[in-house]
């Protein structure tokens, strides 16, 4: 309580009752468990709501074998703010599994790594 209620007694000291109170808070207790579970779906519901709005909006990228495409670069190839954020172009030399892709320079060179589709854009010459 703040010391204001204690010198004027408000209604919700008058009207406290101790009894009652424990009782109350049993039932909330209780009913901790399905509020909880409330929450848990609701937040899911949520979650696939976002998601299928997010997924909605994607718009995927798939490359051929023999694509020309640029990579984004990376930020130690980057000397300042002005350095091109994409290099290239590189040839797609094969398609793997959830995006992946391997690429090799034109003049037959291999790329070491993979490189996902959200990282790759096409090449228009």
């Amino acid at each position: 309580m703040i010391p204001a209620e204690i010198q004027e007694s408000s209604p919700r000291f008058l009207n406290f009752i101790a009894e009652g109170s424990y009782v109350e808070r049993k039932v909330n207790l209780d009913l901790l468990d399905e509020v909880r579970e409330e929450a848990r779906v609701s937040v899911e519901a949520v979650k696939r709501r976002v998601e299928r709005r997010h997924n909605s909006k994607v718009r995927l990228r798939r490359f051929q074998e023999g694509d020309l495409v640029m990579r984004k670069a990376h930020q130690n190839e980057m000397e300042n703010k002005l350095s091109p954020k994409w290099t290239g172009p590189y040839r797609v030399i094969e398609t793997l599994e959830n995006g992946a892709y391997r690429l090799e320079t034109l003049e037959g060179g291999a790329i070491p790594r993979t490189w996902n589709a959200t990282h790759l854009k096409f090449y228009f010459s």
